[in-house]
């Protein structure tokens, strides 16, 4: 629940949705991320964790391709108008771009890895293990980021002058490339080891 409801990429994402789009049209976002991180981490579990231990070279890969979506991201967030009008020019983002971006999200990696590394046993009925800890994020990721959806929509009444809304998107785009700084630093430290 904590690693949930926690900041991070996706809750910054879905505050800044709930904001420029509302709750109705920011659902598809947040059910992308409740689905899609579940099936991120049971496709970990059943064996892509193995997969980049054996070739790190292509989780490095991910990570770069994470960290140019995000500023895409952020700069989209950042360039987004909202409200009423400008809410028809520009789109939220969609249910698969939101499952999709868990692949990217360092955040969700870190959570995944953590929760298959102490709540699993190799004595035990891995494969149940990992669906009862797949389940118990669906099911504790939507009330938890949920929040952050109806969070950013009840920011809409505080916000209607556009250069507050101007400036609380930018807020937001810089929260969210200051999200990837621990990523980049990692991949640095490793192309330039001392």
């Amino acid at each position: 629940m904590i690693a949930a409801v926690t900041p991070g990429p996706n809750n910054v994402m879905l505050t800044t949705t709930g904001l420029n789009f509302g709750v109705r049209r920011g659902i598809p976002h947040l059910l992308g991320i409740c689905i899609g991180f579940p099936v991120m981490l049971a496709l970990i579990g059943l064996g892509f964790g193995t997969l980049f231990q054996v070739y790190p070279l292509l989780h490095d890969a991910i990570k770069v391709v994470g960290i140019l979506y995000l500023l895409f991201l952020a700069w989209k967030i950042a360039t987004t108008r909202g409200g009423g009008g400008a809410a028809s020019q520009s789109k939220p983002i969609n249910f698969w771009q939101a499952a999709a971006f868990q692949w990217v999200n360092a955040k969700a990696w870190i959570m995944g890895s953590s929760a298959l590394a102490a709540y699993t046993t190799l004595d035990g009925n891995f494969f149940l293990q990992v669906a009862i800890i797949c389940l118990s994020f669906a099911i504790i990721t939507l009330p938890c980021a949920g929040i952050w959806l109806v969070f950013g929509a009840g920011l809409q009444r505080f916000l209607h002058n556009p250069l507050h809304l101007r400036r609380f998107n930018i807020a937001m785009a810089l929260l969210l490339v200051a999200s990837i700084v621990p990523v980049v630093i990692d991949l640095v430290s490793k192309l330039h080891p001392e």
